[in-house]
């Protein structure tokens, strides 16, 4: 396929930025430049701020039913071009094609969610205490929204805040991500194609750290809504403080995986080696530290390394493949750190651990084992195929071991006893639980963490509500 150079979205005008600058685009199976997108500047950003706040004019004034007919013919749009948008999404992100398809029909789905929640605002009217008075409170859109994305699922992750912002009425600029460019500005098209008017929807690229101080700053934006690392997530969600900003914040992970001794083992191997993989595990969800009771540890660490070692790995458009490249040649020596840092202290080192070749950032599903708590790996979100398979005396022990830390995203387990799973459910510190089963990210359910994992949801009922303000009229007759 022909990968296209992607351009600025302002105003409902596909256009390059004013300065003419653009950054290159690499293709993480071939090292190779494939394409180039606009490089905004503060003028392109001024521009897409004049439109936005227009478009929110627009966009707020019509009704809830035609905002959500216009989605849902976003999504219908996005479903008839999956298979070029996959393709695109393969090129520049990496991963299989399936899995990238995958991701785009789940945006699609996302979008008809969002759409039927537009249509379900309500207000409540409140009982006075005094005849001949009404109270009631009204939801009104924020107004207009700044989202910044991360690369890792290019569409994905715009598709939350972008259809949730459209849901409530407000307008949106979406920084999104210089690595996957083409794959979330299809997503836009698909919107734009669809009938969303001029203004409501912006998007731009460049440096992040520019954009991101530039937007939350100015007067014009109302709320923010950021995916990435807790560092930068900190840094943003200060800044949007100080101005008093709305901030919807979805950050880093280290998720747990307890597997207690009467736990279904050879489930939990089998679904956490497509699940660790998915992504070549560069998903803020994946599970890494896996914390197995010690009657089971030896079993479970056998059939789960060599499950991995049979996962096929290469380019995203070859058949079979079940993981591709890591997204960014950065990655690479950030994966042989911790892994030789975690040696180093101790730790055995299973399988994996070695890049693939000298083209393309590939690099081998890894297992430790026995890794002591010193080791940065035990600490810091490793952002690629390497999992941590610890052994545990108790379920004291594990529960103790998936709090120590500050993140708190998402955790997984597995049990059959009833009052383990009920202790599970309840003393793990996780924005998102899920037990026996996959059964995170789907639109209808909340997706977000807690303590340094952000706070507020991108999925389910109460993800629109970060989007409204809520305000309350009383009326004397």
């Amino acid at each position: 396929m022909t990968y296209p150079d992607t351009q600025l979205f302002i105003d409902g005008t596909w256009t390059a930025a004013r300065g003419g600058e653009t950054i290159p685009v690499v293709d993480p199976a071939t090292e190779e430049t494939i394409g180039h997108v606009a490089w905004a500047r503060t003028a392109d950003l001024d521009a897409a701020l004049d439109a936005s706040l227009r478009g929110f004019a627009t966009w707020k004034a019509m009704s809830a039913f035609d905002r959500s007919k216009i989605m849902r013919r976003a999504a219908e749009i996005l479903r008839e071009r999956a298979d070029t948008i996959a393709a695109m999404m393969t090129r520049e992100q990496g991963k299989p094609v399936a899995q990238s398809k995958m991701e785009t029909l789940g945006a699609a789905d996302t979008i008809d969610w969002f759409a039927e929640e537009a249509r379900r605002q309500y207000g409540q009217i409140i009982p006075a205490r005094a005849p001949g008075v009404q109270q009631m409170t009204v939801r009104h859109p924020v107004g207009p929204v700044a989202a910044f994305t991360p690369w890792n699922f290019p569409i994905n992750q715009v598709v939350r805040k972008l259809s949730a912002a459209l849901a409530a009425g407000c307008s949106i600029i979406v920084k999104a991500p210089e690595e996957t460019p083409a794959s979330p500005a299809e997503l836009i098209r698909a919107f734009a194609d669809a009938g969303v008017p001029n203004g409501v929807i912006g998007l731009v690229y460049g440096v992040p750290a520019e954009i991101s101080e530039y937007l939350i700053k100015h007067p014009v934006i109302r709320k923010i809504s950021f995916t990435g690392s807790t560092p930068v997530g900190k840094l943003l969600a200060g800044m949007a403080g100080q101005h008093m900003k709305r901030a919807t914040m979805e950050l880093g992970g280290h998720a747990p995986v307890l597997i207690a001794g009467d736990a279904d083992w050879e489930k939990a191997a089998a679904q956490m080696i497509v699940h660790k993989t998915r992504n070549a595990g560069q998903v803020c969800v994946s599970p890494t530290r896996f914390l197995v009771d010690q009657k089971i540890g030896d079993s479970f660490l056998d059939a789960f390394s060599s499950g991995l070692q049979k996962v096929k790995v290469g380019n995203g458009f070859e058949d079979g493949v079940e993981m591709g490249p890591l997204a960014n040649e950065r990655r690479i020596p950030m994966m042989e750190e911790l892994i030789s840092d975690a040696v180093d202290q101790g730790a055995k080192l299973v399988t994996g651990g070695k890049r693939i070749g000298n083209k393309g950032y590939f690099f081998e599903p890894t297992v430790l084992a026995d890794v002591p708590q010193s080791a940065r790996i035990m600490n810091e979100e490793p952002f690629g195929p390497v999992a941590i398979v610890n052994k545990m005396a108790s379920l004291d022990e594990m529960i103790a071991e998936a709090n120590r830390l500050e993140f708190g995203l998402a955790a997984y387990a597995y049990a059959r006893g009833h009052e383990t799973v009920e202790r599970i459910g309840r003393e793990v510190e996780t924005g998102m639980m899920t037990i026996n089963h996959l059964g995170l990210a789907l639109p209808e359910v909340p997706f977000g963490g807690i303590k340094d994992s952000g706070y507020g949801t991108e999925g389910g009922s109460e993800a629109v509500a970060a989007y409204l303000d809520t305000r309350f009229v009383s009326t004397a007759h």
